[in-house]
């Protein structure tokens, strides 16, 4: 399978817009499927906007190595792919620990033996930029830094002396070099970039990227890497538990301009439990559809807050579906929905607390939770990874812990000790998590909505 790992020397070089050039720039002659290492949920979008191909998430704290092969096998003989993209996160070698590499684009890119492609920012660099090659290439032998593309460059003059330098020096191809442009920077908010889905001028802005790629990067010389790619280890774990739902059920998923953030993996270990999705907007439908269990990922709630209360007919809806014991699972920006208020303005109200954006990160990190309570994804006594990423909180005013289905043992969740507010068959909770984490999750879901029909 011929691949790439696009990486950084760190945050802000410029890598989702040259990987999502890059990615849009091959799409009109080969099939590409996308990748995304780490938890996010924004990159992929842009991803999936430049190839018409869900983009799909690797991370080594969610997954082993076994299963980061099987992840990306799955996405590439899905599509019927050409080429696997793969955008890093941060810097090449970033993780959870200062040690380890867990968490971090390099253990990606051993997982899967792929050739690395190195971006740097080159504002105000030269022989450093050369230095920085070397330096990203000793620290780990096993990674193999096959080529490097200048970001920022000041003119071709400035270009051409920092090729020479890397070339020479650092004994590495220069595959191009891009100018500085503000014209093809992208909007930011609170958690990161905003997703594809809210930015009406994307179809445009990509096409851009990809012009520029076409222009300025040397895309012959990027698939003969791609195509010399070494072998994949042939060893591969599930990415979900063999055991299946044998009933069929109906889940509904609300995606829209509040709730877009889905793993694709979570949303096929559900159809592989015999799971048909119902797609629905909180915002535009006037109620929930007719189904068997309720599936509410994350997204921009608070952004979208005045148009979510102003539904009155979907909150009651979905407040009657958890009154009626019917499975609901929601992560983030869902539980938010699912409580009292959000910055004072209605919600659904299945938890009796209020909700609210701060000024402030109020978690930031992979996750660890002990699991306390059986609940519609999990049994008790079970331990399961996530991550969070969220400025608001909710203000829990009760006293009881077995209000909560997890302890935390990494994380912050909502009181800081406990998250996944339950109530009812309705789960709520900061945690994201994938399937890869929990591979029992399609199954135990969609046995909850048959039990609970």
């Amino acid at each position: 399978m011929k691949r790439v790992v696009l990486t950084g020397t760190g945050s802000g070089v410029g890598k989702t817009t040259i990987a999502t050039g890059i990615m849009k720039a091959l799409s009109d002659e080969h099939k590409i499927q996308p990748f995304k290492v780490g938890p996010d949920y924004i990159d992929p979008s842009y991803h999936n906007c430049a190839t018409g191909v869900s983009s799909r998430n690797l991370d080594s704290f969610f997954m082993s190595d076994g299963q980061i092969r099987q992840s990306f096998k799955n996405g590439m003989t899905s599509s019927h792919a050409d080429y696997g993209i793969i955008e890093g996160v941060r810097g090449l070698y970033e993780g959870i620990s200062p040690t380890n590499d867990i968490g971090s684009t390099s253990s990606i890119a051993k997982a899967l033996n792929s050739p690395v492609i190195l971006i740097i920012n080159s504002r105000s660099l030269v022989r450093s930029a050369a230095a920085m090659t070397l330096g990203f290439k000793a620290l780990d032998s096993r990674i193999d830094i096959e080529g490097v593309i200048l970001n920022n460059v000041k003119s071709q003059k400035h270009y051409l002396k920092t090729k020479e330098a890397v070339e020479k020096l650092a004994n590495t191809r220069v595959l191009g070099g891009i100018e500085r442009d503000n014209s093809i920077s992208m909007e930011q908010r609170h958690l990161g970039l905003i997703p594809a889905v809210e930015q009406e001028r994307i179809s445009g802005l990509v096409e851009k990227w990809g012009e520029l790629i076409r222009e300025n990067i040397d895309l012959d010389a990027l698939m003969e890497i791609m195509d010399n790619s070494n072998p994949i280890i042939n060893e591969y774990e599930p990415i979900w538990s063999p055991n299946k739902t044998k009933h069929k059920t109906r889940i509904a998923v609300p995606f829209d301009e509040a709730f877009n953030f889905y793993y694709k993996e979570n949303l096929e270990a559900l159809e592989y439990n015999n799971a048909k999705i119902e797609y629905f907007s909180p915002i535009h439908d006037e109620q929930l559809p007719s189904v068997d269990a309720l599936y509410i990922g994350g997204g921009y709630p608070e952004i979208f807050k005045k148009e979510l209360s102003k539904n009155t007919t979907m909150l009651e809806s979905i407040k009657e579906f958890s009154q009626d014991n019917h499975p609901i699972y929601a992560e983030c920006g869902g539980l938010m929905y699912l409580c009292k208020t959000i910055d004072s303005l209605p919600m659904v109200d299945v938890f009796p607390y209020h909700s609210m954006l701060t000024k402030r990160v109020q978690g930031l990190s992979y996750t660890i939770a002990h699991v306390q309570r059986d609940n519609p994804i999990l049994k008790k006594n079970t331990t399961y990874h996530g991550h969070e990423f969220h400025y608001s909180k909710v203000e829990y005013t009760g006293s009881n812990s077995n209000d909560f289905a997890f302890s935390m043992r990494r994380g912050v969740g909502i009181t800081g000790k406990y998250d996944g507010l339950l109530k009812n068959n309705t789960l709520a909770s900061y945690i994201h998590t994938h399937t890869a984490c929990l591979p029992d999750f399609g199954y135990n879901f969609t046995q909850s909505a048959y039990e609970n029909k």
